[in-house]
């Protein structure tokens, strides 16, 4: 294994949860010394993030070293103060005044080490009249605006299947802290980045967003179609679904002709784009007509060899066995001391010289507490006393 481009920097993590230790571990996946600061057993709120063997925590915190620490004693405090003077970041997802109630906001961190770089994730942002709510992956979703647009036209708003709110606040965090990193080695000084799962979720809707703030127009539920290209969305085959993307010109003509279907581009109603737009549901029932004679590998590989974009409807099995899938390698295998070989997601981010590694898998709670300490000049002597009086 390789030290890893980011190896350089220490990352002290108080995340629980989802978003946060997802913005960690992108750091942590590219060679960061990444510190899970955990409360020491019965002394408060667990992590809250699933049962630590089971699947999601696993895959979250891989990579990371754990430790114990009370915050809420002042000698726990102490201690990540001083883990504060030689580390470059930290990591935090609390209610927005926890932090400062902790006595570790930013100005705190600062006073400790000018170069600190804290990265926080909210709910709904470090101020303003909803900053001490607390924050939800399903509630980000639905006020951000996704869930209107999400589901079958009438049938009720729908929430997303994957915490997208979450996951997308945890890397807007992570590429935060890069930039603040970058900045660092200019200026010499540290800063404080934040995002939240509502600007997330926000930033992600993207041209959905900006249909309104540009033209005013309120996008509504258009089910398995693409709101805006035509025909695009899912089409029923021989033997199951499909999606396809046939929009523009050029790509509907080689759809029509790929399917043996030229009257669909003669038909007045099918013509052009506008026309398109104007009976898509019309257009998209006679395409379903057309295709019940092909199965859906025969149906894709057919597209895909035209230059139309088409694709399988995979379940999560079925998606891990696609050969494009294991090529690029989307499941990793790492060694687990308690669940012995498991495989945990890969990145979605490739590099030709320094690639992300699976180091080590999730560790156990505290597990690294005493080598961590040792690290930051605390003896054998000093770590039993913290021991003993439950500071760790």
């Amino acid at each position: 294994m390789t030290a890893g481009p980011l190896a350089r920097f220490t990352v002290l993590d108080l995340t629980r949860v989802r978003a946060g230790p997802t913005a960690v571990r992108y750091l942590a996946d590219w060679g960061a010394n990444c510190i899970k600061v955990e409360m020491p057993p019965g002394a408060g709120e667990a992590d809250m993030g699933g049962p630590r063997h089971g699947p999601d925590f696993q895959n979250l915190h891989r990579n990371k070293r754990s430790m114990t620490l009370n915050l809420k004693e002042p000698d726990g405090k102490a201690v990540f103060m001083k883990l504060v003077e030689k580390a470059d970041v930290v990591v935090e997802n609390y209610r927005a005044d926890v932090k400062f109630r902790l006595g570790i906001d930013y100005e705190s961190l600062k006073k400790v080490n000018p170069r600190i770089v804290l990265g926080s994730i909210s709910g709904f942002g470090q101020d303003g009249p909803y900053a001490e709510r607390a924050g939800f992956d399903q509630i980000a979703q639905g006020m951000g605006g996704l869930m209107y647009i999400t589901g079958m036209p009438g049938g009720g708003p729908v929430r997303a299947g994957i915490a997208v709110a979450d996951v997308g606040a945890g890397l807007h965090c992570a590429i935060g802290i890069l930039i603040a990193l970058l900045e660092r080695e200019t200026s010499g000084q540290g800063q404080w980045i934040s995002s939240s799962l509502l600007q997330a979720m926000i930033s992600m809707c993207d041209f959905q967003a900006a249909r309104w703030t540009i033209a005013k127009d309120v996008p509504g539920q258009a089910g398995n179609n693409h709101p805006t290209s035509i025909p695009t969305g899912v089409f029923k085959t021989k033997d199951g679904f499909i999606n396809i993307a046939a929009s523009g010109g050029h790509i509907y003509k080689r759809f029509c002709e790929s399917i043996k279907a030229p009257e669909l581009m003669t038909d007045e109603r099918f013509s052009t784009d506008k026309a398109r737009a104007k009976n898509r549901d019309v257009l998209n029932e006679e395409i379903d007509k057309r295709l019940t004679t092909y199965t859906s590998a025969e149906l894709v590989e057919k597209l895909n060899k035209a230059g139309v974009p088409a694709g399988p409807i995979y379940k999560m099995d079925e998606m891990f066995a696609d050969p494009q899938v294991k090529h690029l390698k989307m499941a990793h295998p790492v060694k687990s001391p308690k669940l012995g070989d498991i495989e945990l997601i890969g990145q979605a981010i490739n590099m030709s010289r320094t690639p992300f590694e699976m180091r080590s898998a999730t560790p156990e709670q505290g597990e690294h507490t005493e080598a961590v300490l040792k690290e930051f000049g605390y003896d054998q002597a000093a770590v039993a006393d913290f021991r003993k009086r439950g500071v760790i």
